[in-house]
């Protein structure tokens, strides 16, 4: 029997519990800081050679040159032309839907003109140069490649530069595909904390990136923590994560599966359901014990259940959102007959899937909205990653001879209470020069 934690926000000791069930590590292994230290120092010495010693080591490929680790577009163009009818035709849906959904998100340049002609905007340019990392080898992500590659392009991003590690050569032709239909100009079969680091410094193959976005494992993790700084990032993910409100109407297989949706990704993933009625929840728990066992990742699941998942009764559906409030998950789903009721009592979430018909599994892939989210609670202060994190905005000032004395007399007053007599003579000059 699996033991997923049960308790009710009625205990005496429900907050100590919940408190208990959010908290997660995330201080990063000192060995693998160090190990990606020397990585990094490495390859911002030494460039290609370094990323191909590493290469050779970590990923057991026999190349003595970058030039072979990097893919031409008729290779990536092969491995869309040699996809199935239907995994083509699912990629291209799903490329169209986020597409589309990016496309609204366009900040535009704007400025105007002030009563006294001072002239102020805002130009809004893309980023010139992004890499994208995407895992590779079995733990292979194509929607990863849609999810960050689209708002970039979108974006008006010049160069996209992507890199996937190919343990063993092996090469995963969804991912290929993917970059193909997406317009990726350039692919690197590297990864790791060496391929952060070409992308971060440039190697004498590699061009420097302005920004690096995409998923990866500790030691990918810990690289853009440190090269931070140097390039933009996206996030430093946490935990995969669901919480689920639900009035006890949708089926308890429905509920039960979207709790593995997530809890499949690894051990350290969180599943917990808020829903009013005991009964129901019951059910939940027996759906869960009838369709573990039929889970190919079952061991991850249940290891995942049983170490941060929950099922909690709450007092009512008021309640539900608040406590939903307070832990600010990733994904938010509504699992509820009248759900677009209560999408106003939602103020921190990364992605609202709401009724019982909207599965998470469906903003993953193809939904639109981008599946990269805020974790570990920080929903309450960021975002979804989309065409803005691809974006630059440049203020734009242009003031007047006659609007340069007015604003020259307050910036004057102001610097001199900060004590900085240079600021304030500067705008003083303008102030006096002739009319």
């Amino acid at each position: 029997m699996i033991a997923i934690k049960r308790f009710s926000s009625s205990d005496a000791d429900f907050r100590q519990r919940l408190d208990a069930l959010l908290a997660f590590e995330s201080a990063q292994d000192e060995s693998v800081d160090l190990a990606v230290a020397s990585i990094l120092a490495d390859v911002k010495t030494r460039g290609d050679a370094a990323v191909v010693d590493y290469t050779k080591r970590f990923d057991r490929l026999d190349v003595q040159s970058m030039l072979e680790l990097e893919l031409s577009r008729d290779e990536l163009q092969e491995a869309l032309n040699g996809l199935p009818r239907d995994q083509r035709e699912a990629l291209e849906a799903a490329a169209s839907r986020v597409r589309s959904y990016h496309q609204r998100q366009l900040l535009q340049s704007w400025q105007y003109v002030d009563e006294d002609d001072t002239l102020l905007g805002q130009k809004v340019t893309p980023l010139d140069r992004v890499g994208l990392y995407v895992p590779g080898g079995k733990a292979s992500y194509p929607s990863s490649v849609l999810m960050n590659a689209i708002p970039a392009k979108v974006a008006g991003v010049k160069e996209l530069v992507m890199v996937v590690p190919t343990p063993g050569g092996e090469r995963n032709p969804l991912v290929l595909a993917a970059a193909a239909l997406v317009g990726v100009d350039r692919v690197f079969c590297i990864g790791g904390a060496q391929a952060i680091g070409a992308l971060a410094y440039g190697t004498q193959t590699v061009p420097q990136v302005d920004k690096i976005v995409g998923p990866g494992n500790a030691y990918v993790a810990a690289a853009k923590r440190r090269v931070f700084g140097v390039v933009g990032i996206d996030m430093v993910a946490g935990p995969s994560e669901i919480l689920i409100i639900c009035d006890g109407k949708t089926d308890p297989d429905w509920v039960a599966m979207d709790l593995f949706s997530q809890a499949e990704h690894d051990e350290l993933a969180q599943s917990i359901l808020l829903c009013p009625d005991a009964a129901y929840i019951d059910r939940v728990a027996q759906s869960i014990e009838k369709l573990l066992p039929t889970m190919p990742r079952r061991e991850v699941i249940r290891a995942s259940l049983e170490n941060r998942g929950a099922l909690i009764q709450v007092r009512d559906l008021d309640e539900a959102c608040a406590i939903a409030n307070r832990i600010a998950p990733e994904h938010l789903e509504l699992s509820l007959a009248d759900a677009e009721n209560w999408v106003e009592k939602i103020d921190h979430a990364g992605a609202i899937f709401i009724g019982p018909y909207t599965s998470e599994s469906l903003g993953d892939y193809c939904a639109g909205p981008n599946h990269v989210l805020p974790t570990s609670g920080s929903a309450r202060f960021s975002s979804p990653l989309g065409v803005y994190d691809f974006q630059k905005r440049t203020s734009l000032i242009r003031v007047s001879q006659a609007a340069s004395k007015t604003l020259g007399r307050i910036a004057s007053t102001l610097a001199k209470g900060e004590g900085l007599p240079a600021h304030a003579r500067s705008a003083e000059y303008r102030v006096e020069s002739g009319s």
